[in-house]
């Protein structure tokens, strides 16, 4: 079975943190460098939810296969009539990274340590496999059979 949320929003990157200083119980007060991180997470923490509620999930706790196609949006200098690739900012990886830590939060996986194979695509609005037709992503985890 091949679990497929669908979410609409603007991808973030998990970018870097900054120091802000120490708590009274001596851990660092670390803040995220980038605004959009906390609304793209909690886009995909909220589709996720409704979905394993929809479906009634149980956590996963298994090696998993993660498949993201991260839908951006298309500069209005890139060109209309053909396919480009979004080959600048923001970093695929930091996309997944971000994107995963959402899907834990959500309680889909236990942990986003089981995840073992992922494949990952940037795409601009309506142009490849998976592109949704406004920013967002589709993702979709699939359990590995032991």
């Amino acid at each position: 079975m091949i679990i497929r949320i669908v979410v609409y929003g603007s991808p973030a990157p998990q970018g870097s943190k900054s120091f802000k200083g120490l708590a009274k119980s001596g851990r660092a007060i670390l803040a995220e460098s980038s605004k959009k991180v906390r609304p793209w997470r909690q886009d995909v923490k909220l589709a996720a939810q409704q979905l394993r509620a929809q479906l009634g999930l149980q956590m996963l706790d298994e090696p998993l296969v993660v498949r993201m196609t991260f839908t951006l949006h298309k500069p209005l200098s890139a060109p209309k009539r053909r396919r480009v690739f979004p080959c600048k900012l923001p970093d695929l990886s930091k996309l997944v990274r971000s994107t995963e830590d959402a899907l834990t939060d959500a309680g889909i996986w236990r942990d986003d340590a089981r995840v073992v194979e992922c494949l990952a695509a940037k795409r601009y609005p309506g142009e490849g496999a998976d592109a949704l037709d406004a920013p967002g992503c589709v993702i979709e985890i699939e359990r590995i059979a032991l």
